[in-house]
């Protein structure tokens, strides 16, 4: 299985299991955690969640599928902006592991930049570390001049920028993930489907007729075959989750990849960061 690798030296399989707008549905919940057990299951062990998902309910479900083999999770969770500063993180950061039911994350998010300091909020995570909160601490949603401001605030620690990023969002590309490809940091891609409507792209749905494959594997496969990228699709029920698994053994050629930046054309200039 591909690997991706975090400048701490830290891998984890390039597959992930996202759980935005999981939890927000109580008819769903059993489907939910059936679904992330089933990822653990099959070696996707990176489960992605936020404070901010379902107003805290996200990690009360994730807690629930975890519960009893959280050693084999490599747990993400992510910090509203208005917490990150040094009083309000560890308040934050305390109650995210109380509704997940664990006593560290792996990894730990400021979800967007907001007014706090950026030195600040690194101080508020290396406190955390030391602590033994948390393991390690990236970012998301920040663009490339964020970045360079964060690393010259202090943030050498970082380990990821989780972003949107997927065949119709290719801005990325042409600054921030070469940036972050310098700096040894992977990308975790949010939405890699673009919540879903990929699937209806006449032209991908084509070529997934073509592969005997579905519009949102070979949209996955397109983001597993590239460097540093480690996308972190939602699935909310067992047969999808099965679904995105798949795409790990989904190998694409050169004129298929060719192909798909016809169809999805790579940018020509700088873009700003867009955001769901």
């Amino acid at each position: 299985m591909k690997m991706i690798r975090f400048p701490d030296g830290t891998t984890v399989p390039a597959l992930g299991q996202g759980t935005w707008m999981m939890a927000e549905d109580p008819a769903r919940r059993s489907d939910e955690i059936a679904a992330l057990r089933e990822g653990l299951s099959l070696g996707l062990p990176l489960i992605d969640t936020a404070e901010m998902y379902a107003d805290g309910e996200s990690e009360r479900l994730v807690g629930e599928a975890i519960a009893g083999v959280r050693d084999e999770v490599f747990l993400v969770s992510k910090a509203y902006p208005q917490n990150a500063s040094r009083d309000r993180l560890p308040r934050a950061c305390e109650a995210s592991l109380d509704r997940l039911g664990t006593d560290r994350l792996d990894l730990y998010l400021l979800h967007w930049r907001g007014n706090v300091p950026l030195a600040e909020t690194i101080e508020a995570m290396e406190r955390l570390v030391a602590a033994g909160k948390i393991l390690r601490w990236g970012v998301s949603n920040l663009d490339t001049d964020d970045m360079a401001e964060f690393i010259a605030s202090g943030g050498e620690e970082c380990q990821t920028d989780q972003i949107l990023y997927n065949l119709t969002r290719r801005g990325p590309e042409y600054d921030l993930i070469p940036w972050l490809a310098r700096h040894q940091m992977p990308v975790m891609a949010y939405s890699p489907v673009e919540q879903g409507r990929l699937v209806a792209h006449p032209g991908l749905a084509q070529m997934a007729v073509e592969r005997d494959a579905t519009p949102a594997q070979l949209a996955l496969a397109w983001l597993l075959a590239r460097d540093g990228i480690l996308p972190i699709p939602k699935a909310g029920s067992i047969a999808h989750v099965r679904d995105n698994r798949a795409a790990l053994d989904l190998t694409l050629s050169e004129a298929e990849l060719r192909r798909l930046d016809d169809l999805f054309p790579p940018p020509r200039g700088p873009e700003p960061l867009a955001m769901l």
